[in-house]
């Protein structure tokens, strides 16, 4: 399937395995494939609002069944990201419960006094009050973290802001630009494979766009695949500088490979 034996799977969510909260046509064959064979792999989201269980259970009301163990966000690499760097640190943070939890579960805690970092992640609600907080607050010398560099979400209504749109709000005022953990830094994917023990020479990536998962996965030296079931089309990713390793359909064309490289293994 591949020019690499695979033994371990990262894969995006949206566009990937679901759209529109629809699960895309032969994900959850494929997972339950991957399960079958006993092959590794981690579900990555940029997505920092929802923790690894409530995005499980999002899953399997799509019919889709993931472990918690099996999902790895953004808020995640974030929080092991800082526990890295400042072990027991403070945070000041805007965001939901999926970053919050993440950075109380590495020993962080949430201040409003001269935290060590600003650390900023993706909301519904964001709160002139606390913005204006954040910019204070880095302009005084807090470090500047973000967990993901997109400027926009799709919500059912349209576009929302993002965390990059928010991002780019602050850094406008203190002239200090964030570090931003999620893809396409390839320390998410890093992190990533570190969580599952895998090598990036036995393991894939799984996305639906060139300028995240594909570069990312790229830097981060993993074979890499792109699917048609998200933003991207065929026309668009030519006209980027780098290539995937392959472009699929879907995820449903992958599973016949996978029968193959179990048999040659």
């Amino acid at each position: 399937m591949t020019r690499r034996e695979i033994r371990s799977w990262l894969m995006d969510m949206d566009g990937v395995l679901v759209r529109e909260q629809q699960a895309i046509p032969g994900a959850r064959e494929f997972l339950a494939r991957l399960r079958d064979l006993g092959l590794p792999f981690l579900v990555l989201t940029n997505n920092s609002i929802y923790t690894q269980r409530d995005l499980a259970a999002r899953l399997m009301r799509t019919g889709l069944e993931v472990p918690e163990e099996s999902i790895w966000t953004s808020a995640l690499a974030t929080a092991q990201f800082l526990d890295d760097q400042r072990p027991g640190g403070t945070a000041f943070v805007i965001g939901e419960s999926g970053l919050t939890t993440a950075l109380h579960d590495r020993g962080y805690t949430l201040s409003e006094t001269d935290p060590d970092y600003v650390v900023l992640g993706e909301t519904r609600t964001y709160s002139f009050e606390r913005i204006t907080q954040a910019i204070r607050f880095v302009a005084s010398g807090s470090r500047f973290i973000a967990t993901n560099p997109d400027n926009v979400g799709p919500t059912p209504d349209g576009l929302l802001p993002a965390t990059g749109s928010v991002a780019a709000l602050i850094s406008r005022a203190t002239g200090v630009d964030p570090y931003y953990v999620g893809k396409p830094n390839p320390l998410m994917m890093r992190s990533a494979l570190n969580a599952i023990e895998a090598h990036s020479e036995t393991t894939a990536m799984i996305g639906d766009r060139m300028d995240t998962d594909v570069v990312a996965g790229l830097e981060a030296g993993l074979e890499t695949i792109l699917v048609l079931t998200g933003v991207t089309t065929p026309g668009e990713a030519e006209r980027y500088s780098y290539r995937p390793s392959k472009i699929v359909g879907s995820v449903a064309d992958l599973i016949e490979g996978l029968d193959g490289a179990s048999a040659s293994a």
